[in-house]
């Protein structure tokens, strides 16, 4: 499986250097770690790209069934993966196809390496698909997470990967426009993008300069903010800290009760507060257990256990030469639902048991204006509007 290697200021993190500068540099105090959800993102991009190549006639059906069972034998793999990168191959090639019909001589480029060291700094990224067909480039990028829909509107991830490959191609066919798509199989989620290649030289030498050098150099403000989520020092951040240090400070104006006024307030708050309270809280805990740090006013204690065999297959051998039967000491259980389209593939799946899913109402809950879901009434408010 192809290394993907990051730049310091890499295309991925641009949100976040973008609005807090020096965060770029503060960040590599902090070792990068991987997670479950990185590997298997890791292993839907190499899917991706073997899925393509076939489709693309790069390879032969032979040469994908054998690559395909290399990539069966990863842990992160299943038939809802393959049926997911299907979904998002199909969108790519009906690109391609767009593409081809503007320009038979049209080139596709699959984890394409894009430089855009003109602007940034020692910077450069990998694209997923890159087309370029009679004045139109676009680039295409695959994200596999299913956490939040991911807008390609104003990204400044995508263009950068855009200006890397204007770099490249724009002196030889004399681009036009550029059109920017993110695809999220799993949440069905296709976004796009276009800007004349003219504006984005625009937005790159009158904006992205400016701050790509102040992260290079570690200068610049700090600026708190959603970027922090997934920034490295977002743990111990002092720029962080007094930012919601200072969302704790509300004052709040006399009678004793708070208005609701004062409540929305809270509300707006609470869950940047939640968030950078665990992820101190978290980083405590790694600190004090895995390097003996000590935290005054704390300490560090054994949690609540539960028990659980030592062998689960001993101890079945053993009740049943006690005489116990099968079916008394086992408990047959059906896999959830996320388990099974995994077994099956969401192709299957949806073909057998489509018809024997339901999705009940979820529990009622109190989000920003912002959020695209729509409003319910409440209890109380739909008990008046039956009386009427």
């Amino acid at each position: 499986m192809t290394e993907r290697k990051h730049a310091v200021l890499s295309a991925s993190s641009a949100y976040r250097w973008l609005a807090c500068p020096p965060s770029a540099r503060l960040e590599e105090q902090f070792e990068e770690t991987t997670s479950t959800y990185a590997e298997e993102g890791t292993l839907a991009h190499a899917l991706a790209e073997l899925k393509l190549r076939l489709c693309l006639k790069q390879i032969t059906t032979k040469e994908f069934a054998k690559k395909l069972r290399e990539l069966e034998k990863n842990e992160h793999y299943s038939a809802s993966m393959l049926d997911y990168i299907e979904s998002y191959a199909s969108i790519v090639m009906e690109k391609v196809n767009e593409a081809k019909a503007r320009s038979a001589d049209a080139v596709v480029l699959l984890e394409q390496k894009l430089d855009f060291s003109d602007w940034v700094p020692e910077g450069f990224g990998t694209g997923d698909v890159v087309i370029i067909s009679d004045g139109v480039l676009e680039t295409i990028d695959l994200k596999y997470g299913k956490g939040v829909p991911v807008s390609a509107e104003d990204n400044a991830q995508m263009r950068l990967y855009a200006l890397g490959a204007l770099a490249t191609f724009d002196a030889l066919y004399g681009i036009k426009i550029v059109r920017m798509t993110i695809v999220q199989p799993r949440l069905d989620n296709v976004s796009s993008d276009e800007i004349t290649a003219e504006m984005l030289y625009w937005w790159a030498d009158t904006e992205l300069i400016k701050r790509a050098q102040l992260a290079w150099e570690g200068k610049g403000e700090f600026q708190a903010g959603e970027h922090c989520r997934f920034c490295r020092a977002r743990f111990n951040c002092r720029a962080r800290a007094e930012a919601n240090l200072e969302l704790a400070k509300m004052e709040f104006k006399k009678p004793e009760l708070l208005t609701d006024e004062e409540i929305s307030e809270v509300l707006k708050q609470a869950d940047e507060l939640r968030a950078w309270v665990s992820d101190v809280f978290d980083y405590a805990l790694v600190q004090a257990r895995d390097h003996g740090k000590k935290f005054k006013g704390w300490k560090l204690v054994e949690g609540r256990s539960v028990r659980q065999y030592a062998d689960e297959g001993k101890v079945a051998e053993t009740l049943l030469k006690a005489g116990y039967e099968e079916e008394q000491i086992y408990e047959k259980k059906l896999w959830g639902i996320t388990a099974m389209e995994k077994l099956l593939g969401k192709t299957l799946f949806n073909e057998l048991l489509g018809g024997l899913v339901i999705k009940p109402a979820g529990k009622p809950t109190l989000v920003p204006e912002s959020d695209k879901r729509p409003e319910i009434n409440s209890i109380t408010a739909a008990v008046a509007d039956f009386k009427n």
